[in-house]
């Protein structure tokens, strides 16, 4: 194989004592695979598929060094001894593929809770972090060596296991970056003040993890580059901490990162509304003041992205975490030049991210195996079935390429003239746009597999029986309703009549958000930039309270700031009656204090729950066909849902 596209990408680089075979790095990320402290055999099979998949370097979720540090339910415990027999079959698992894998490990410091460890935390200072609110308790001196011995003892446990080297971290979410930032280190003793201070005790760390490890394994440090708010780590001490990692001789290479894990954890993994390679910057000016190679990260999506910034000389090596989640031969596929093919990451972070954030363990929209990678999948029933896959949304689409690929003869119908569904209805809206990845790969996916795509056609109960299919696949999706408070005025319509162009909004508009999610702040989006003086309501305490879960809070408020969007919360339409001049006034109830006004509007739009669209399940019903039902028509859902059940329904044919 030969990737003559690529003339960084694929090219051998010299880490400390690791030669890797690329530069792609699949860097390290939370997984919440963990099981009571300990790694477990999902970790080996998932960081295993990756090193098959190509990656020329694997990094491991943070590993802790102390019991005080617990900030989530499945962090694993490194300073165990128990550890050890799971990392040896996380390396062995990855060492099959000829790639070295590293550990990175980590103190969470003020950046936690004591809900788990019922113990106070640690931090430089008595700062309370402004998401978890906890005032921590400033260490002492005998507590700073105390920490320092617990790097030690877990880069000791790391060695045992099989590990090619150690990554501490130092960036987003840990006791080093706290050390480093003003903000959070208040200190008048040898740990505060200056720079070289403030860096004393990552140096100290850095220095007893060399001594665990020996020359034999590479030391990495992961910098946070900036923090981006005031007191946080600023780029030109980021740029100089570098050079003092760099200037001590210990350390083969340094990471980059960008946002703090609590203030500015939007920027860390950002959404698809964030430009791509947006944390170049960072990499650029520390690569420009020290020569140990340097590791880029900024949502790269495409190998021909990652082969720019690093021809560019951004940096020596490109970390690719999403692009890998989505698809573990992204690097395999590239060097075979089979760009096609990659399953694109869409940044919706809405399985990985998301599920991650709420305790779950990491999965992915576009890959219903990640996360599963250490459960086999089951054999085909029967070979060679004729499948009927009815409608060609997400879950249309997965389950006809699915049944395809394990060898059964799928047709696939839809309606419209294009495929893709609601997916590519939302996918208008500016900065989402990327969620049309998802439709196109699937959709080539299908070509490739041989499923036979036939749009524009509507199958009826008739069309299909006439067919004699052996199994019909139902994903017809769902249709908007219109809301019982709406009454019978013709200018309140949905966010997709909108989208799909049926209605066009013009004046004052009121978007009614009873979802929380995307489809009503894309809708106020997309009427504030056709001109409308847009006002968006929601029952909730807040408009799209959903979006935190997918870091998009922060970038949808700014947005709406500029954009002029008044937003109003706690309020639930009862009712709509046209007034003078074709306008409309809603009665909305503040349901906190149970007062009414109105609210008078050219247009309202409305974002609510759709009707499963079972028309054809019904008529099907009684048939004698083998009917399923997969996505929206069974339960209206997110695309998540649509695709795990595509896939799942092809497995079980």
């Amino acid at each position: 194989m030969s990737a003559p596209a690529y003339s960084h990408l694929f090219t051998r680089l010299r880490v400390g004592p690791l030669t890797l075979r690329n530069r792609v790095v699949f860097s390290a990320h939370l997984t919440g695979y963990a099981v009571e402290g300990l790694p477990t055999e999902q970790h080996a099979a998932y960081y295993a598929a990756r090193a098959k998949g190509g990656a020329g370097l694997i990094i491991s979720e943070e590993h802790a060094v102390h019991p005080g540090d617990w900030p989530y339910e499945k962090v694993i415990a490194g300073y165990r001894p128990e550890v050890v027999a799971g990392y040896r079959y996380i390396t062995d698992a990855v060492h099959t593929h000829d790639v070295p894998i590293l550990a990175q490990i980590n103190h969470n410091g003020g950046q936690g809770s004591s809900m788990y460890s019922r113990r106070p935390l640690w931090a430089p200072s008595a700062v309370p972090d402004p998401l978890f609110r906890e005032v921590p308790k400033a260490l002492d001196q005998r507590e700073i060596r105390t920490l320092v011995d617990g790097y030690a003892r877990v880069a000791e446990h790391c060695v045992w296991g099989g590990f090619d080297g150690i990554e501490l971290q130092c960036s987003h979410s840990s006791l080093v970056r706290s050390f480093l930032a003003p903000a959070t280190n208040l200190r008048t003793d040898g740990y505060g003040g200056s720079l070289g201070n403030r860096a004393r005790f990552l140096l100290e760390v850095v220095a007893v993890v060399r001594e665990a490890i020996g020359p034999e394994r590479a030391l990495g440090v992961r910098l946070a580059g900036e923090d981006l708010f005031d007191g946080g780590v600023r780029l030109d001490e980021a740029v100089e901490v570098a050079a003092l990692v760099e200037a001590d001789g210990r350390v083969d290479y340094i990471n980059t990162s960008i946002g703090m894990a609590t203030e500015t954890l939007h920027m860390i993994e950002a959404s698809m509304a964030v430009p791509r390679g947006y944390a170049l910057f960072i990499p650029n000016a520390i690569r420009q003041r020290v020569s140990l190679p340097v590791v880029g990260v900024g949502r790269f999506k495409d190998p021909h992205e990652a082969d720019r910034a690093l021809a560019e000389g951004h940096c020596d090596l490109i970390g690719v975490v999403r692009g890998q989640i989505a698809d573990p031969d992204f690097a395999v596929k590239a060097l075979a030049g089979e760009e096609a093919a990659i399953r694109t990451c869409l940044a919706c972070n809405q399985e990985c991210v998301g599920r991650v954030g709420l305790g779950r363990w990491l999965g992915c929209v576009v890959n219903p195996r990640a996360g599963k990678e250490s459960t086999p999948l089951p054999e085909p029933t029967i070979r060679g079935r004729r499948v009927f896959v009815v409608g060609g949304g997400p879950a249309g689409l997965k389950a006809a390429a699915t049944a395809a690929q394990r060898g059964h003869r799928v047709t696939l119908f839809e309606r419209a003239n294009a495929v893709g569904g609601q997916v590519r209805t939302a996918a208008v809206v500016p900065g989402r746009r990327e969620l049309l990845d998802l439709v196109l790969d699937l959709e080539a996916e299908c070509i490739r597999h041989g499923v036979d795509v036939r749009t524009g056609t509507e199958a009826s109960a008739e069309f299909v029986a006439q067919g004699c299919p052996d199994v019909v696949v139902l994903a017809t999706g769902a249709r908007p309703q219109h809301p019982r408070w709406a009454g019978t005025p013709g200018r309140v319509v949905d966010v997709r009549d909108v989208l799909e162009g049926r209605a066009h909004p013009s004046g004052t508009v009121l978007v009614v958000d009873e979802l929380g999610f995307h489809q009503g702040t894309s809708m106020a989006e997309f009427a504030a930039d056709a001109g409308c003086v847009v006002t968006i309501c929601t029952p909730g305490m807040i408009v799209g309270q959903d979006l935190d879960i997918t870091l998009d809070f922060e970038g949808w408020n700014r947005r709406a700031h500029r954009k002029g969007i008044t937003q109003m919360t706690d309020v639930v339409p009862t009712g709509c009656v046209a007034v003078a001049g074709d306008r409309l006034a809603v009665t909305l109830l503040h349901h906190p204090t149970g007062r009414s006004t109105r609210f008078v509007a050219d247009w309202v739009v409305s974002s609510a729950h759709q009707r499963p669209e079972d028309e054809l399940w019904k008529a099907l019903s009684g048939s004698g066909i083998e009917t399923h039902r997969v996505g929206d028509v069974l339960a209206p859902r997110r695309a998540h849902s649509a695709i795990i059940e595509g896939e799942q329904v092809a497995l079980s044919l």
